[in-house]
């Protein structure tokens, strides 16, 4: 046997993983002892396009089993037939240039649709950007029954990137994210749109539509820790009279009862809106993590978690909740986001500090104990911000922060901590399929991500399957959906992973490829009366349906009873009866329990023999011989 498969085998053997090799799949899955849940692929619609965005958000709607798919590369909707999964066919796209609103104006040619969201009757609503983004958009509404003629529209604001609708079907909730001009000449205000809806499949009018701004939140009364940076005021292009208002650029919603809940991605907050008097009524700061246990370098041929003095902002971009024990939570997806405009820009990375106009570390910073910590293949090539972490005379960096906790998030209602799930993420993709850890979702490259937001959790939903709330996480770049038990919210378990990619295929052929949107069909809702999970991959321009099926469910009985005997019936004593007692009865628990993941809790440090196994994995894999690998599955 080979020294490196030597190798391999003993890392396996440190965390009792099993191997397998690397024969041709299309699903790779990895789990925890005794998954209480599975997901199984029932069918993928392909659009044909790659790299443009051809499937983003997605939506269900129950009475027709209609999938909508944003389709950001047609500036459309796609209607898909999901009646039957296995065969998903598109009926008609949704276009929105041309449509009169509600204001006066009409959609211009180049307006592209960013969210879709839709109500039990069929009400659809459709987030349309401006072709100049920078300008007010528009919220379309169509009928999802119909057959693609639009209702009408109502004006919302800039960059409309996100709606949501309320369980109750009373409001609709537009995230207006706001962005810049790339050279900063205009920075429009970050705010949320509330429209009341009709109880009627009719477009409403523009009076009943409400701006839930920031501007209550300017000076003072800006709590700490909410990130307010590289505003107009940092490009040189001019002083906002509303600088707060301009800064904070809402991402996503999500709604319960008559509260939505709002990340501010580049902010790293969560705002609190009430929705009947649209008003903001709080701003949560989501703190950042420490980095020990990450791999943060793209240039060490390894796999391999460091201990390092650098944190790491949250930054989320979709947000989901649940209600538990009468309390709301909240959970984050933290992909993390640099502002990186033309006329500003907050990206840098460790290796520049001390060069050109980026300051150093302050005297006796911690990172300076670690030798050659500058270098590519130490901590030099982590992208950090230049925005926090100075001294108070700006001379230098006195804390350092990246972008994204490369984890799952859970919040209460009032933006106190309650879990995060670490290291996890980094750990179970390593596992489920080290050779291409921490890969890109355009170009399937070993450890080409850990400078950079490592596997980018970015999509969440919450759905309940056989009495369980799960949390149903994507992740942007190596891909695949990780799903945790979360009927204890403190507590997250890690259940299984899935990513439905061949690595080994050329990268338009690979499968699912940078995960954007999640929605969940609960069973009484699905054609086929389980579950689902449907998934809209952004890069390989593909939607796809799972079913997430319960495998603590009793089994259903045969149709046909055995009503024979066996062939040969026993008809005498057995020649050794057992008379006693066996030497070592069972009735005490194993010393080790295997119902918890192959993964250390994310609470705990790194262990030399997990560090261990992940260098030695990375070792083996980095000299094309490494086969660790978790669960393997190849799906037809």
């Amino acid at each position: 046997m080979s020294p490196l498969l030597t190798a391999a085998l003993s890392a396996a053997a440190i965390t009792g993983l099993s191997l397998a090799p690397l024969a041709p799949a299309t699903t790779i899955e990895y789990s925890a002892d005794n998954p209480a849940l599975e997901l199984q692929v029932l069918g993928t619609y392909e659009t044909g396009k790659f790299g443009v965005s051809a499937a983003e958000i997605v939506a269900f709607h129950a009475a027709t089993a209609r999938i909508l798919v944003v389709n950001a590369a047609d500036a459309s909707v796609e209607v898909l037939n999901g009646s039957d999964p296995e065969n998903l066919t598109k009926l008609f796209d949704l276009q929105t240039t041309g449509i009169a609103a509600a204001d006066g104006s009409t959609i211009p040619a180049g307006a592209v649709a960013n969210s879709v969201a839709v109500r039990a009757d069929g009400l659809g609503v459709v987030a349309v950007e401006h072709s100049t983004k920078t300008e007010d958009g528009w919220l379309v509404f169509f009928d999802a029954a119909g057959s693609g003629e639009a209702l009408g529209a109502v004006r919302v604001g800039a960059l409309p990137d996100m709606v949501a609708i309320s369980a109750d079907g009373s409001y609709a909730v537009v995230a207006n994210e706001g962005e810049p001009a790339e050279d900063y000449s205009v920075d429009p205000e970050g705010t949320v749109s509330i429209v009341s809806l009709p109880t009627s499949l009719t477009v409403p009018g523009q009076d009943v539509v409400k701006t839930a701004d920031f501007r209550a939140f300017e000076g003072d009364n800006l709590p700490a820790g909410v990130r307010i940076f590289g505003g107009r005021e940092d490009a040189g292009t001019g002083t906002p009279e509303f600088p707060v208002a301009e800064n904070l650029e809402p991402e996503y919603v999500t709604i319960e009862g008559t509260t939505a809940y709002v990340s501010l991605q580049e902010a790293n907050a969560l705002a609190v809106v009430d929705l009947p008097s649209a008003t903001v009524t709080a701003l949560h700061p989501l703190g950042a993590i420490d980095l020990k246990g990450f791999d943060i370098s793209d240039k060490d041929g390894a796999i391999n978690p460091v201990d390092v003095p650098i944190k790491s902002w949250r930054q989320p971009d979709a947000i989901a909740s649940l209600t538990q024990g009468g309390a709301t939570y909240i959970l984050t997806a933290n992909e993390g986001d640099a502002r990186d405009w033309e006329g500003y820009s907050e990206e840098a990375r460790v290796k520049n500090l001390g060069k050109k106009d980026v300051p150093p570390l302050c005297e006796g910073h911690p990172l300076t104990a670690i030798e050659n910590y500058a270098d590519d293949a130490v901590a030099g090539r982590l992208k950090i911000t230049l925005a926090d972490g100075l001294s108070a005379d700006g001379s230098c960096y006195e804390e350092l922060y990246g972008f994204g906790a490369r984890s799952m998030s859970v919040f209460g209602a009032d933006g106190t901590l309650v879990a995060d799930t670490g290291t996890d993420f980094e750990r179970i993709t390593a596992a489920a399929a080290p050779e291409f850890f921490n890969s890109n979702h355009e170009e399937a490259e070993f450890d080409s991500r850990s400078d950079d937001k490592g596997p980018e959790p970015e999509g969440i939903v919450v759905g309940e399957v056989g009495g369980t709330p799960y949390a149903f996480i994507g992740f942007e770049r190596v891909g695949g959906i990780a799903v945790y038990d979360v009927s204890n919210v403190h507590e997250p378990a890690f259940v299984t992973y899935v990513n439905n990619c061949d690595f080994a295929a050329d990268p338009a052929a690979a499968g699912d490829l940078g995960p954007e949107g999640l929605t969940f069909v609960a069973a009484e809702d699905s054609p086929t009366g389980e579950p689902w999970l449907i998934v809209g991959n952004e890069v390989s321009g593909t939607t796809t349906v799972f079913a997430a099926r319960d495998l603590t469910a009793a089994p259903t009985p045969t149709e046909q009873p055995t009503e024979q005997p066996t062939q040969q019936p026993t008809e005498g004593p057995t020649e050794q009866p057992t008379e006693g007692p066996t030497e070592q009865p069972t009735e005490q628990p194993t010393e080790q329990p295997t119902a918890q993941p192959p993964v250390d809790k994310p609470r705990l440090p790194v262990t030399g023999a997990s560090a261990g196994l992940m260098a030695l994995a990375g070792a083996a894999l980095a000299a094309g011989a490494g086969l660790l690998a978790a669960r393997r599955e190849s799906r037809a």
